[in-house]
C-alpha cells in the first residue's frame, strides 16, 4: 500500500507538474501526520481504545488468577494421590478429584485462549476503524478547504517515499492549509480531553498516517 501510495503521488506531481498542467493548476499543502494528531477526534478515539484495552487486560488477568488457582489445586491433589502415606482409597479419591481438575483446568485453559484471540481482534478492528473514520473526516475538511480556496492539488508534507524519504523535498508553506484546517476540525472540541497513559498498545496502528 506504501508503495503504491508514492507511486501515485510520483504519477500525479509529474502529470500536474507539466508546463501546460502548471499554468492552471493551484497547489497546496498540508501536514496530514500533523492533522491527525492533533485533531481532537484522534485523542478521543487514543482514550476509547485504551479503556477498551485496560478493561481486557483487567478481565484476562482475571481469567489467568482463576487458571493459576486451579493449577496450584491440581498439583495438590496429584500429590496426595502419590503420597503413600496415605490409605488406597484415600489416593484413589484424590487421584479422580485430580483427573476431575485437569480436565476443568484445560477447559479454563481454552476458555482463556479463544478470549484473548477474540479480544485481540476486537481491539485491532477498533483501532482501523476509528483511524478510518478520523482520516475520512480530515480529508473531506481539506477537500472543502481546498476547493473554497480554489486549489486544485493537495500534497501532504508529511507524506515519505518506500524509502523512507520525504516525498516532497521542498516547500515554501506559502499555500499550507494545515492550521486553516486543524482549527476548522477542532471547532467544538470538549475543553478538556484526558490524556491516555502509557499503555502495551502498539501506537502506530492508530498513529501512522502514512500507510493505509
Amino acid at each position: 500500500m506504501k508503495i503504491l501510495r508514492t507511486t501515485i503521488l510520483t504519477v500525479t506531481l509529474l502529470a500536474f507538474l507539466s508546463v501546460p498542467a502548471l499554468a492552471q493548476t493551484r497547489i497546496a499543502t498540508v501536514d496530514l501526520s500533523k492533522l491527525f494528531d492533533n485533531f481532537y477526534k484522534t485523542k478521543l478515539a487514543r482514550v476509547s481504545i485504551q479503556e477498551t484495552f485496560e478493561q481486557f487486560e483487567k478481565e484476562d488477568k482475571g481469567m489467568r488468577d482463576d487458571l493459576q488457582k486451579a493449577d496450584d489445586d491440581y498439583k495438590q491433589l496429584l500429590d496426595k494421590a502419590n503420597d503413600m502415606a496415605l490409605s488406597d482409597d484415600e489416593r484413589s479419591k484424590n487421584q479422580q478429584a485430580a483427573d476431575a481438575k485437569l480436565k476443568d483446568l484445560q477447559n479454563q485453559k481454552a476458555t482463556m485462549v479463544q478470549f484473548e484471540s477474540e479480544n485481540q481482534t476486537r481491539l485491532a478492528e477498533k483501532r482501523k476503524q476509528m483511524r478510518a473514520d478520523i482520516l475520512k473526516e480530515i480529508q473531506a475538511a481539506v477537500t472543502a478547504k481546498a476547493q473554497a480556496a480554489g486549489y486544485s492539488l493537495v500534497l501532504d508534507t508529511a507524506a515519505e517515499t518506500v524509502n523512507g524519504t520525504p516525498a516532497i523535498v521542498y516547500s515554501n508553506n506559502e499555500n499550507d492549509l494545515t492550521d486553516a484546517v486543524l482549527t476548522q476540525l477542532n471547532v467544538g472540541a470538549p475543553a478538556n480531553i484526558p490524556a491516555p497513559a502509557p499503555t502495551q498498545i502498539p501506537a502506530p496502528s492508530l498513529m501512522d498516517t502514512n500507510t493505509p
